[in-house]
């Protein structure tokens, strides 16, 4: 199934507005503050940003796991939407196909 790309132009759209409500989130400002105390911790002795090489691992770290999330959230949508017209062009609801019908 080929999505038109006005309609994941749409989809991105409404992903980056619920991010940007999740990043003002009061839950998600503790859960910051923690993932930052924990990051402290870890590198507190060390200047990161002296190590191009970990720099460099973060960078690509991220962007491969948010394209993973991004393609993971699409799948779903399309997951989504195949059930949906699935269920709406479907004989009845929840209708189950037996053995030996057509």
């Amino acid at each position: 199934m080929n999505v038109p790309p006005w309609f994941l132009e749409t989809i991105q759209g409404r992903l980056e507005e619920v991010a940007a409500r999740i990043e003002r989130h009061g839950d998600f400002g503790q859960v910051r503050g923690e993932e930052d105390a924990a990051f402290a911790a870890l590198f507190g002795s060390v200047d990161v940003t002296r190590i191009p090489e970990f720099v460099e691992w973060e960078d690509k770290h991220y962007i491969r796991q948010g394209l993973q999330h991004e393609r993971l959230y699409l799948q779903g949508l399309q997951d989504g939407v195949q059930l949906a017209v699935g269920l709406l062009f479907s004989s009845g609801p929840f209708e189950r196909e037996t053995p030996g019908k057509g």
